[in-house]
């Protein structure tokens, strides 16, 4: 069994006494603005999972339906709250580690305000509709580059800390804030990349299959290292604090970080299975998903095991209470999440609530569980007292576990509800039998409880806040003051880059991955012998480390007390991972390399239209991607081909099916009128929708004027469109706003406009279409009967790098396809302008 100590004693070389006094005020800062938007993200939470029930708690304002706020909530909690818990648990922890004070003081408040006012910036930003598109990634360019800035200073403190230490020997948790710090950076920056076309919009350089693989190598390694490694790193910290028991091994530590690290960043790809992406990648991120199995459950056991012989406390103790569960709620979430990279498994969990129950099971058992932890542990030292109610603590977690397992089961139940009835069949086995909105309904109960556990869980955060509060009030916040020991010659950071690279752990590591990346490549027969090399290397790196055992560990020990070349190290692992999958989209996502169907361009309407469409949230709730499986293409048509979506800056193939599929909406749904009635009042044409209302479309003018630049951008970023004068294109906008008008107000059942703000409304044909025709409702309409417009073209030699995404499907499955919904066409190819 192996331990950790802290503290180096002090050498024979000689040295000095120091006293240090720990800027603590950052810490109590950190925290407070946690609790406090913890509060707010998870009110936001309570609030939407409430309007999936209640329809008109979206209060017909555009500022509070479900599109606008899922991503205040979304961000809120990652951002705000576990963000600020996770600055206050490293700079508590690394000054201690350090043993000496953080390098900046200045550093730390431009730190600390700097990112509150990034998330005030997007509080205000994301319910007024201005974001991306993109999960976890909504923030417009100008906040982006002000997290990018905060993040710079962020790590400049941090590194300045580093090399300032009086402790030689960099701690475990330390290795997981390095590296939360390179990752993150890196998969921010790249995910956002942006061309803007005015000071609140822009274009993701990355468009279709490319910007979807590069959204989840974002998306779920921002799980990993934003919402993951620091917390482990706390983990690695608090929980030995608290029971006042060494970590329970130190290898297994080593073990647990190095294979996290290297694994995480390839299994973006099963957020996407079953979908366009190419084969080889779902099968990527599946095999590399399941071998997290290993890793997670290391830290898991090494953090629960550190509890040996302090198990008495967990009857008593609340912080140990919360460590307790949030260990073993991470255990659980990192069992069910390679369970559901199973392509199998997959095919039942994605879109449905299911993976909601898995996001919530992590996010408010691992980490709110371990910030509450964290924080009771924390409040009696920043203040100098004793925490003000061990009960109410206790309070807090019992309701909090039993918000967490009402949410977490209610969710599992419905999602697997709801999919096993939309792929039920009638009688006659040829058809479906539940319209969408029937298994809505089926699971309102669900939906509910959801909402109940979600209150009960705010009501244990709560508990916290009075706790906290009366805690600091019967206390005096002060800096704690330590002395230290201070070597006079430090073995600190004195390792050379040929000892840190010409050794054997670095030499086999590196041709095992080679080989074994190769495996992935190479065409058949040739894989095999890469797969063969890999495992000689394997068998070579076991049998050098038996021969010379200590050789390898004293490598590793100098490496630990060298943070440049820990560090470099660490972005090394991650950026192979990126790099392998990333790279060969590039190729990929050109129409030159499109194998059926490419997609047609939009109209500058229609791009104004999809603006709307993503300003508004849809892709919270509905998917555009139809997967190959055989009850999605009965439900929403032919399954959706890789060059359908190709020109889609950003791709909206979704996460989540709260409503129906849209991706060939346009070929089922080709009747303006049809839209125009269910944007102003879904229960119209649906009574059990839960959709909000979106009256203000029909008084809200498109932004025609932007269209130039949009264009513009469009092109810079790999749309093909011809090149255009901006009135040219102003006029094509007009000209096309114009026909659907006139489709809307002519003919049988034309459209009801209804009065606006001052009671006026249109008297005639004319005034009806001249209202509509500048409109954001003729916009939206224009682009929703748009979607599922493609064009075919001729068939190529299949590549082994663009494999079809499942080759040899079953002949009833070809059948099923045979019949394809044709391709929907602009409403203006058959109107003109009067």
């Amino acid at each position: 069994m192996d331990t950790s100590a802290q503290v180096s004693a002090p050498p024979a070389g000689g040295g000095h006494k120091q006293s240090i006094e720990f800027d603590d005020r950052t810490v109590r800062w950190f925290m407070i603005a946690s609790i406090a938007w913890g509060i707010v993200g998870m009110l936001v939470g309570v609030i939407i999972a409430f309007q999936l029930n209640f329809w008109k708690l979206n209060f017909n304002l555009e500022f509070l339906t479900f599109g606008r706020l899922r991503p205040l909530h979304t961000n809120a909690v990652i951002f705000a709250f576990v963000g600020n818990m996770m600055f206050a648990g490293v700079y508590y922890s690394t000054q201690r580690l350090c043993q000496c004070r953080t390098a900046s003081d200045l550093l730390s408040k431009i730190h600390f305000w700097g990112w509150q006012l990034i998330i005030l910036s997007a509080a205000i930003t994301l319910p007024l509709g201005l974001t991306r598109g993109k999960e976890y990634a909504e923030l417009i360019w100008p906040i982006n580059i002000a997290v990018a800035l905060i993040w710079v200073v962020f790590a400049l403190n941090f590194f300045l800390t580093l090399k300032k230490r009086n402790e030689p020997s960099l701690y475990v948790a330390l290795w997981f804030y390095i590296a939360t710090i390179v990752t993150v950076a890196m998969l921010y920056i790249v995910n956002h990349i942006s061309l803007p076309t005015s000071l609140t919009h822009s274009y993701p350089i990355f468009g279709g299959v490319q910007d979807a693989l590069v959204q989840w190598w974002y998306g779920h390694n921002a799980v990993a290292f934003f919402l993951t490694t620091p917390i482990l790193g706390i983990m690695y910290y608090f929980l030995p604090k608290a029971a006042n028991r060494p970590v329970y091994s130190y290898r297994l530590s080593i073990v647990h970080f190095w294979s996290l690290v290297f694994l995480y960043i390839w299994a973006g790809p099963h957020h996407l299975l079953n979908t366009s992406l190419p084969k080889w990648l779902q099968m990527l991120g599946m095999f590399f998903s399941l071998m997290l199995w290993a890793p997670s459950w290391g830290g898991m056991l090494n953090g629960l095991l550190t509890l040996r012989g302090a198990w008495d406390k967990l009857r008593t103790d609340p912080v140990i209470k919360f460590f307790v569960a949030g260990v073993t709620f991470y255990g659980m979430s990192t069992f069910e999440g390679p369970l559901l990279s199973i392509r199998a498994v997959n095919s039942v969990s994605h879109y449905s609530d299911w993976t909601i129950g898995h996001v919530h099971s992590g996010a408010l058992g691992w980490n709110g569980f371990m910030a509450a932890g964290m924080f009771y542990w924390l409040a009696p030292r920043l203040w100098r007292t004793k925490l003000w109610s061990t009960s109410l603590a206790n309070y807090h977690f019992w309701i909090g576990l039993v918000g967490i397992l009402i949410y977490v089961a209610a969710m599992w139940i419905s999602g697997i509800t709801q999919v096993l009835m939309l792929n039920t069949l009638d009688e006659s086995g040829t058809a479906l039998k539940y319209e969408f909105v029937q298994t809505v309904n089926k699971v309102n109960f669900l939906l509910f409880c959801r909402a109940l556990g979600g209150t009960l869980y705010l009501a244990g955060m709560g508990m916290m806040v009075v706790n906290i509060w009366r805690t600091a009030k019967s206390g005096a916040a002060a800096n704690e003051t330590r002395e230290v020991f201070v070597e006079a010659k430090s073995s600190k950071d004195g390792m050379g880059w040929g000892e840190v690279f010409r050794n054997d752990p670095i030499a086999y590591t590196f041709w095992g991955l080679f080989f074994g990346i190769l495996w992935f490549f190479l065409p058949p027969f040739a894989d095999v012998m890469a797969l063969i090399l890999c495992l000689v290397m394997a068998v070579l790196a076991t049998r050098a480390f038996k021969r010379d055992p200590r050789s390898w560990s004293d490598w590793y020990e100098r490496l630990a007390e060298n943070y440049l070349p820990f560090t470099v190290m660490v972005l090394i692992s991650v950026v192979i991972g990126g790099a392998i999958q990333i790279i060969p989209t590039v190729t990929v996502n050109k129409a030159a390399n499109v194998e059926d169907r490419l997609q047609v361009m939009y109209t500058p309407l229609e791009l104004a239209g999809r603006d709307i469409f993503v300003s508004e949230g849809c892709y919270n709730c509905h998917s555009q991607m139809i997967r190959m499986l055989k009850p999605d293409v009965m439900r929403y048509g032919d399954y959706s081909r890789l060059g359908e979506s190709i020109y889609d800056h950003p791709f909206q193939w979704g996460s989540k099916r709260t409503g129906p599929d849209l991706a060939r909406e346009g070929a089922l749904r080709p009747d303006p009128k049809w839209h125009f009635g269910h944007m102003i009042n879904p229960r119209d044409l649906s009574k059990d929708s839960r959709m909000p209302s979106y009256s203000w479309l029909l008084r809200k003018k498109t932004n025609i004027d932007a269209l130039p630049s949009k264009i513009a951008v469009q092109r810079r970023v790999g749309v093909p469109y011809e090149a255009m004068t901006d009135d040219v294109i102003k006029d094509k906008a007009r000209v096309q706003a114009i026909g659907i008008a006139k489709v809307l107000v002519e003919g049988n059942n034309p459209v009801s406009i209804p009065p606006d703000a001052k009671g006026w409304e249109p008297q005639s044909e004319d005034e009806a279409k001249a209202y509509l025709a500048d409109k954001q409702i003729v916009a939206l309409i224009a682009y929703l009967t748009k979607l599922g417009t493609y064009e075919d073209v001729p068939a190529k030699e299949k590549s082994r790098l663009i494999n079809p995404v499942l080759p040899g499907l079953p002949d009833d499955f070809r059948k099923m396809t045979s019949e394809e919904p044709k391709a929907a066409q602009p409403v203006t190819a058959t109107v003109t302008a009067p």
